[in-house]
C-alpha cells in the first residue's frame, strides 16, 4: 500500500506544475496613456462634421482692362490707357461640412477693403488736341463663394500633422466703386487743364471663380490652422456713369491674387482621451 501511496504523490507533483501552467490566464498588457500630440491626430476620431472657419489675408487685385463711350461722334469710344489698383486686405468668414478626412465643403462670405484706384486716358480735350487725363476713384468687394476643398490626407490614416489641400469654387461678387474723379491737361503743360468732373460710381454685382491651394495643420483634432495662395476672377461690369461727354465706363474684370491664413474650428469633436486607469493585476490565492 505504502508503495502505491507513493507513486501516487510522485504523479501528482510532476503533473500538478504543467497542469497550472496551462490553465493560467496571460496577463493583459497594461494601455500606455495618451498624450496631445497623440490625441492631435488620433484614427479614433469622427472626421465628418460641421466646422466653422476666419480667416484674413493681403490682396492684390488687378483690373484687366477699361473701356468707355464717348458723345460727340457715333459710335465713338475710348479705352483707359493705365489702370491700377491699390493692394488691399481682406477678411472672411465660412461654415463648412467635412464630409470625410480627404473632401469638405464650404459656403463663405469674404471683403476686400477698398483700394485706390488710378488710371489715365489720352486723346483731345477741352484745351488742347493732345491731351492726358488723371482718373482716381476707390474700389472695394464682397464675395458669397460655395467651393470645395481636397485634403490630400491619404498616406497618414489621419495621423498627419501638416496636409496639403487644394480646392475651387463659384458664387458671386457685389463690386463697389467709388465716384470717378476726372480731369485733362494739356501733354507738356500740366497747367492747362480742363475743368475737374466726378462720374458716378456704380455697385453690382457680377459672377466670380476661384481656385486655392495651400497647407493645413492640425493643432488638435478640433482646431486647424490653414495658410493658402487663392486666384479670384471677377467678371467685368459696369464701373462709371456719364459725365461731361464720357461714359458709363466698363472694367473687363478684376483677377484677385490673395495670401490666406485662417483657423477652422470643429465644434463636434472631442479630442479628450479615455481616463488613464492602471491596470490591477490580478492575484492568484
Amino acid at each position: 500500500m505504502i508503495k502505491y501511496l507513493g507513486l501516487a504523490v510522485s504523479v501528482a507533483l510532476i503533473a500538478g506544475p504543467s497542469w497550472a501552467a496551462d490553465n493560467i490566464e496571460d496577463l493583459p498588457v497594461e494601455p500606455a496613456p495618451l498624450y496631445d500630440a497623440e490625441i492631435r491626430g488620433s484614427t479614433d476620431v469622427i472626421w465628418e462634421g460641421f466646422y466653422l472657419r476666419v480667416g484674413a489675408g493681403y490682396s492684390w487685385p488687378i483690373v484687366d482692362g477699361i473701356d468707355y463711350t464717348l458723345y460727340g461722334a457715333p459710335g465713338a469710344s475710348g479705352t483707359f490707357d493705365t489702370h491700377d489698383l491699390s493692394d488691399t486686405w481682406l477678411i472672411e468668414g465660412a461654415a463648412g461640412y467635412q464630409i470625410n478626412r480627404f473632401l469638405r465643403t464650404e459656403l463663405s462670405l469674404s471683403y476686400n477693403a477698398s483700394a485706390d484706384f488710378n488710371g489715365s486716358t489720352s486723346g483731345s480735350c477741352g484745351v488742347a488736341l493732345d491731351c492726358v487725363s488723371t482718373d482716381t476713384a476707390s474700389w472695394s468687394a464682397y464675395s458669397l463663394m460655395a467651393s470645395a476643398y481636397v485634403d490630400f490626407d491619404f498616406w497618414s490614416e489621419g495621423s498627419a500633422a501638416i496636409i496639403p489641400f487644394i480646392g475651387g469654387g463659384v458664387g458671386g461678387s457685389y463690386v463697389s466703386y467709388g465716384n470717378l474723379n476726372n480731369q485733362s491737361c494739356e501733354t507738356g503743360n500740366p497747367w492747362n487743364c480742363d475743368p475737374s468732373f466726378s462720374h458716378e460710381g456704380q455697385k453690382n454685382w457680377r459672377f466670380t471663380y476661384q481656385l486655392s491651394a495651400g497647407l493645413s495643420y492640425r493643432f488638435r483634432c478640433d482646431l486647424v490652422g490653414d495658410v493658402s495662395y487663392r486666384y479670384q476672377h471677377i467678371n467685368g461690369g459696369e464701373m462709371f456713369g456719364y459725365a461731361a461727354g464720357g461714359g458709363p465706363g466698363y472694367d473687363r474684370g478684376i483677377d484677385i491674387h490673395s495670401a490666406v491664413a485662417g483657423l477652422r474650428f470643429y465644434p463636434g469633436r472631442d479630442c479628450s482621451p479615455e481616463p488613464y486607469v492602471p491596470y490591477e493585476p490580478i492575484v492568484y490565492k
